[in-house]
């Protein structure tokens, strides 16, 4: 998985401005700077780009939680090492915008995947559990790429 890839994608699937991200980072507790922001959303060819870690994107789709839903009064060890998988992408995509599972069927449709409720629950489900499916990079990108369909020019189709 490529993260500038995904921070790419979905900046652009949401119509995120520059300065919307950097407010993301400070919701998220990181000062991040205009030319940091800049250099991570370059494409891999374009001069200036720099490679983003996983705890930049971690807190980028904290942060656009954040932005988007406001302060949550669930809280979580600052401490805790928590492994940043497709599948968590996905939720906190799935969180950040309140996507019904409706939505979801729709969002995924967009891209051209079609999966029914049941198989999109399975992708949100506990690891190791019984129904769980793994999200692979290609599903991620297509939900990413519904994404864009679903907010065309940052409004709701």
């Amino acid at each position: 998985m490529k993260i500038n890839d995904i921070l790419f994608k979905i900046k652009r699937a949401l119509s995120l401005t520059d300065k919307e991200i950097e407010e993301m980072y400070r919701l998220a507790g990181l000062e991040m700077s205009q030319e940091r922001i800049k250099s991570i959303l370059k494409r891999h060819q374009d001069k200036g780009f720099s490679e983003a870690t996983y705890e930049e994107l971690g807190l980028f789709l904290d942060g656009l939680v954040l932005l988007k839903r406001g302060e949550s009064s669930i809280t979580r060890d600052a401490d805790e090492v928590v492994e940043l998988t497709n599948n968590l992408i996905l939720k906190k995509l799935r969180v950040a915008m309140n996507l019904k599972e409706s939505e979801l069927v729709i969002v995924f449709a967009l891209a051209e995947v079609v999966l029914t409720k049941r198989q999109i629950g399975s992708l949100f489900r506990k690891e190791g559990g019984k129904n769980f499916k793994a999200c692979s990079d290609e599903l991620l990108f297509a939900f990413i790429d519904g994404l864009d369909e679903f907010y065309y020019d940052g409004e709701e189709v």
